[in-house]
């Protein structure tokens, strides 16, 4: 790293870890205004378009025709679907409770790289997945509907899982390409998904208040397009493994964010679920993490 761009690097450090961080409250005061998927469908139209316009302007090398089936898979999964559990989750899920529940997201990877990679996981790495799923069990009690199937908790679980899969099926992609180049297709292949809700969510927003097309607008710009440019320069400056420990900061500045602009207070269940959830998470990063196994800095994208 030279001098001159270590100077920068708490700057991106911390424009990265924000402008995920807001999209948790964000999503929840866009959501008095927009159904869930007509959300997602808006949000992620701002995205491509600005994914389009990088593209355009960088000229970078794009994936080949013969990776296009998982570039659509990862924008079907990790934006499409990621996003609509997640945002039909927040209805009722708190901004912090979900950003907890989502740290889970790299433990899942871990146990789908041992699943379908063959990639072995040490006993610490077992014990800090129980541990951190006992918190995640903790924390859903304490939402509205609890662990019931279908409640908001175990949509935003599910779009845990989602990022998790998400995580393993990118991992090609940017070897192969880099990660920005792979990450602007993706959005564009997620924007595509959703166009069926577009035209309903543009209505929303026409008729909606400032206040939500300001908030579909941050969602768009920030923790989707700015937010990756930001840690795409830190991890090639710090390298995934530095990069990751600055993730935990998430939780903590969402929970910050919510009680700005929401006014959400976290109950002392949430608070300590989610103590039992980033310790877990520690655990299996520090001594349990598989071999090649993808860290939480490549899970950083799907946190938001």
């Amino acid at each position: 790293m030279t001098n001159g761009a270590g100077r920068f690097l708490p700057f991106f450090v911390a424009i990265a870890i924000v402008s995920w961080a807001s999209a948790y409250p964000v999503v929840r005061i866009a959501l008095h205004e927009l159904a869930p998927v007509p959300l997602a469908a808006v949000r992620y139209a701002v995205a491509a378009v600005l994914a389009v316009l990088w593209i355009v302007w960088k000229r970078p090398v794009l994936p080949a025709l013969r990776d296009m089936p998982r570039v659509l898979a990862c924008g079907l999964i990790g934006i499409s679907f990621y996003n609509i559990l997640f945002n039909c989750g927040e209805v009722t899920v708190s901004s912090g409770a979900a950003s907890l529940l989502i740290s889970a997201a790299p433990l899942m990877a871990a146990i789908l790289a041992v699943i379908f990679l063959g990639e072995r996981m040490p006993l610490w790495g077992w014990l800090g997945s129980v541990i951190s799923f006992a918190g995640v069990a903790l924390i859903a009690e304490g939402q509205s509907g609890g662990v019931a199937l279908g409640s908001g908790a175990t949509l935003v679980f599910g779009a845990a899982v989602c990022g998790a899969t998400y995580t393993i099926l990118q991992k090609s992609l940017i070897q192969r390409y880099g990660a920005l180049p792979s990450i602007a297709c993706i959005l564009v292949a997620g924007a595509v998904f959703l166009v069926p809700w577009l035209p309903q969510g543009l209505v929303s927003v026409a008729h909606g208040s400032t206040a939500t097309s300001l908030a579909v607008l941050e969602l768009g710009v920030f923790p989707a397009a700015i937010g990756y440019a930001a840690w795409a320069f830190v991890i090639g400056h710090m390298g995934a493994a530095r990069g990751a420990a600055f993730l935990y900061l998430l939780p903590p500045v969402t929970f910050v964010l919510a009680f700005i602009l929401v006014g959400e207070v976290p109950g002392f269940r949430t608070l300590l679920g989610g103590v039992i959830v980033m310790a877990g998470v520690a655990i299996a990063s520090r001594y349990g993490r598989p071999r090649r196994i993808v860290g939480a800095a490549e899970v950083g994208a799907e946190l938001s």
